[in-house]
C-alpha cells in the first residue's frame, strides 16, 4: 500500500513537470515572435496636426512692449522685420526657437518611428522659414496651417517622413 502511494506522487510529479515544460515552450515561441515583428510606429496625421496647433501657442523668449510673443505673433513679427525689445532680430529667434521644439518633439533616426521632418513657413511673397532633418521618403503625413493676420496670409507646412 505504501508503495502505491509513492508511485501515485511520483506519476503525479512527472505530470506536473510535463505541464511546466509545455507552458515554457510555448512561452519561448510567443516571445520569440513578439521580439521578431518590427517595432516601428507609423506617424498618425492627427499628431501632425496637433503639433502645428501646439507649437503655434508656445511662448518664445523674445518680447514686444508688453508681453512675450508666442510662436504665431513671433511669425507675423518676423514676416515684417520688426525687432524684439532687447534688438533681437525676430526671425532668428524663430528660427532658434522652432529648432529647438522640433529636436526635441521629433527625434529623427533610422531605429525611431520618424526618420526625417520639412517645415515651411510662406507668406505671399517670400519664405520665412524653412527647417528640415533626416531624410525623405515616400511614407509621410503633412499638414498646413494657414493664418491671416492684418491683411498677410502665411502657410505652414509640415511633413513626417517614416
Amino acid at each position: 500500500m505504501e508503495n502505491k502511494i509513492k508511485k501515485r506522487a511520483q506519476e503525479e510529479m512527472v505530470g506536473f513537470a510535463l505541464i511546466m515544460i509545455i507552458v515554457a515552450v510555448v512561452l519561448l515561441v510567443l516571445l520569440s515572435i513578439s521580439l521578431r515583428s518590427p517595432q516601428q510606429e507609423e506617424v498618425e496625421s492627427y499628431e501632425v496636426d496637433s503639433f502645428i496647433q501646439s507649437f503655434l501657442q508656445y511662448t518664445s523668449d523674445c518680447r514686444d512692449n508688453l508681453e512675450y510673443l508666442d510662436i504665431q505673433e513671433l511669425i507675423f513679427d518676423c514676416n515684417d522685420e520688426r525687432m524684439c525689445t532687447d534688438e533681437r532680430d525676430t526671425c532668428e529667434v524663430l528660427d532658434s526657437t522652432i529648432k529647438e521644439i522640433l529636436g526635441e518633439s521629433w527625434k529623427v533616426g533610422a531605429e525611431r518611428p520618424v526618420i526625417g521632418y520639412e517645415l515651411k513657413i510662406l507668406s505671399e511673397s517670400k519664405e520665412i522659414l524653412s527647417l528640415s532633418e533626416g531624410n525623405q521618403t515616400q511614407n509621410y503625413k503633412g499638414s498646413k496651417q494657414s493664418l491671416v493676420k492684418r491683411g498677410d496670409e502665411l502657410d505652414i507646412f509640415f511633413t513626417a517622413y517614416y
